[in-house]
């Protein structure tokens, strides 16, 4: 099986990986919205106690995330740099997370239905074949299991907010770190998922504001968005 991955993608993060766990580098925008996307999912599902899988997770921030809030945390990613990085973060959080370097497809093919939850946040737009993901994600998650996408929308106002605007305006991200031709409008990501047999169940914006600088949930979608689905019983 041909792995679905960009060679430039995981070198890029690879190139920054020891910086993932600064609240001031190139991943502050990810610490900022992680409280926020963090809060929603343990408001829908409860994550205490659920075996859950976090996919493409690179550094770990949501994977410990989760475990600090009381869940068994597995995290996927194919870059051996972020993932050694989450690793030894683990030594300073004490917190326990089975980190593992494999591919969504090939740990569907493994584990199937395997988890009450799996988590693919800011990972869609960064590979080749996003519905390959989305089908692995599917097959992840047990009957009646949840399943959590974000991802930036397909507009002109999304390429201006986050591609100009945080790429080379706020500075918010590193240039080059977006691919406009790669995001995915939420009746895609809709349709991708229900091709995957699971049912949407909701899609929630969060919005940026460059005043405050704070991120919120709302019912704007016209940029960052999140999805919630859930795998047929």
């Amino acid at each position: 099986m041909t792995e679905n991955v960009d060679p430039r993608e995981l070198a890029k993060f690879g190139e920054l990986a020891h910086r993932w766990w600064d609240p001031n580098s190139e991943f502050k925008p990810l610490h900022d919205i992680n409280p926020l996307r963090l809060g929603w999912i343990d408001k829908c599902c409860a994550l205490r106690g659920k075996r859950v899988i976090d996919v493409g997770g690179g550094g770990g921030l949501l994977a410990e995330g989760m475990a600090a809030l009381g869940a068994h945390v597995v995290g996927i990613d194919l870059g051996e740099k972020a993932l050694a990085v989450a690793r030894l973060h683990l030594l300073e959080s004490g917190l326990e997370v089975d980190y593992r370097a494999i591919a969504a497809e090939a740990m569907a093919a493994a584990e199937p239905g395997s988890f009450d939850v799996v988590t693919c946040l800011e990972m869609l737009e960064h590979v080749p074949d996003p519905a390959s993901v989305v089908r692995a994600c599917a097959a992840l998650a047990k009957p009646g299991g949840q399943v959590f996408f974000s991802t930036i929308n397909r507009n002109p106002k999304a390429y201006l907010f986050a591609v100009v605007g945080a790429e080379y305006v706020l500075n918010l991200l590193p240039r080059g770190t977006h691919d406009y031709g790669r995001f995915l409008r939420p009746a895609e990501l809709a349709r991708l998922s229900r091709d995957a047999g699971l049912a949407v169940e909701e899609i929630i914006g969060m919005s940026y504001n460059p005043l405050s600088r704070t991120y919120t949930l709302g019912r704007d979608t016209s940029v960052n968005y999140l999805i919630r689905a859930r795998r047929d019983a």
